[in-house]
């Protein structure tokens, strides 16, 4: 009879969950993205890719990637994602009502985004009060994923796993080209995600034996860097390590030309640098910039979902092609509609617990990440990176060599030979 009773209310149980997953029509997630101020375009991009997502789970699609053959969330009966969207402006106050506001007032089962490292590390700290999963896909501060949270997750490589890409080409780079490189000069934003790379970089540059000529940090959003720039060209250094978001990345270049700077080879840490205004900006001067990424479009000889997902981007995007963080936006935002989905459930701890359980193989992703698969930490373990420089007004893979869509230009073309 006991058994009787459990075997009873165990049914039960399986039948109410099944009753709730039916009842579920829409699933919905805060996602938070700069919309205004110096890098809007990075953020109406990031949505750009959510929407093209968006489009991919609630709609069949003949792509080989979690979710696309279906309509909806099969495993809660087809349930339609939605977005609720929100600026933070780039500042990590505003995030955090933003975020404040979705989980309390929204009532949104999940959250995601935000690219600024600084608005990532205070949204999610509300989301983790709340026990909400928080996924991320491009914000690349390291100590993100060492504060012991169990509902924040991170798809995209962080800055120590980019740091040690550009040391590993630097190493293959004299081994190819015979050249010695011996010193470095850093030279950084003062928010989290700048301060966080600028002291790996100079850890790792130390552990590798070159000396560290400059380590120069600078206020956010400057409107000079006329006494960095000249410290930079009297260091003489053979590798710069820029960390810089746009207007900064832009402001560094019209200055190292006003002054005459010319590092042989300049490797950036990605924002900025990767954003298409920047290139657009620029124009020829950017040509010999090299920056890490996790994703160019030439790429797509290798990964033929690159050219099927960016012909859906750009319904959404107004025409522009997919670029860095649209394309790592689109992926982290597929890992949690897949997560969300293998769950079967709008319960945070169902979907935290189906995040932890995640494996998505790199053959299903528009990246060249070997895969997604998060550790203990809540780190994708599997991701891998590239270096691309700017060659003729666009970006050309460079790194690793059997990536490669072009030639290295070395050294770095200088303003001289620019203006002929």
């Amino acid at each position: 009879m006991y058994k009787r009773i459990l075997g009873m209310a165990a049914a039960a149980l399986v039948a109410g969950a099944t009753t709730a997953a039916a009842q579920t029509k829409e699933v919905v997630v805060g996602v938070l993205y700069p919309l205004s101020g110096p890098v809007a375009q990075v953020g109406k991009d990031a949505v750009a890719a959510v929407n093209t997502a968006l489009e991919i789970i609630n709609n069949k699609h003949d792509l080989d990637m979690p979710l696309a053959k279906g309509e909806g969330l099969t495993g809660l009966s087809g349930a339609k994602l939605r977005v609720i969207v929100g600026d933070h402006q780039g500042k990590p106050d505003v995030g955090q009502g933003e975020a404040e506001r979705m989980i309390n007032q929204e009532k949104v089962h999940s959250m995601y985004g935000a690219y600024y490292s600084s608005v990532t590390a205070a949204g999610s700290q509300v989301a983790e009060r709340a026990g909400i999963p928080w996924v991320n896909g491009e914000s690349t501060s390291p100590k993100l994923t060492e504060r012991g949270f169990k509902f924040f997750f991170r798809v995209t490589p962080h800055d120590g796993e980019f740091t040690k890409l550009m040391f590993e080409f630097a190493g293959d780079f004299q081994k190819k080209h015979g050249k010695k490189l011996e010193s470095v000069a850093i030279l950084h934003e003062d928010s989290l995600w700048g301060s966080d790379s600028g002291s790996v970089q100079e850890k790792m540059a130390k552990d590798q034996g070159y000396k560290v000529v400059e380590d120069i940090a600078y206020k956010a959003k400057t409107t000079s860097l006329t006494a960095e720039v000249q410290r930079l060209k009297a260091s003489k250094a053979d590798m710069l390590l820029p960390s810089s978001y746009t207007s900064d990345a832009v402001l560094f270049m019209r200055t190292a030309k006003e002054l005459d700077y010319n590092p042989a080879l300049l490797v950036a840490q990605n924002a900025g640098y990767t954003d298409p205004s920047f290139l657009k900006t620029m124009g020829k001067d950017a040509d010999g910039v090299i920056t890490r990424s996790p994703f160019n479009t030439d790429l797509a000889k290798r990964i033929p979902l690159i050219g099927k997902v960016n012909a859906l981007f750009k319904k959404h995007s107004g025409g522009r092609d997919l670029s860095d963080v649209p394309a790592r936006a689109f992926t982290g935002f597929i890992a949690l509609a897949d997560a969300i989905n293998r769950a079967g459930s709008t319960d945070p701890e169902a979907i935290r617990k189906a995040l932890t359980e995640t494996n998505i193989p790199g053959s299903q992703l528009i990246v060249p990440y070997k895969g997604i698969k998060f550790a203990a930490n809540g780190q994708n373990e599997l991701t891998r990176g590239i270096l691309m420089q700017a060659q003729g007004g666009k970006y050309c893979t460079v790194y690793p060599f059997e990536f490669a869509a072009c030639e290295l230009k070395y050294p770095m073309p200088t303003w001289a030979e620019k203006a002929k």
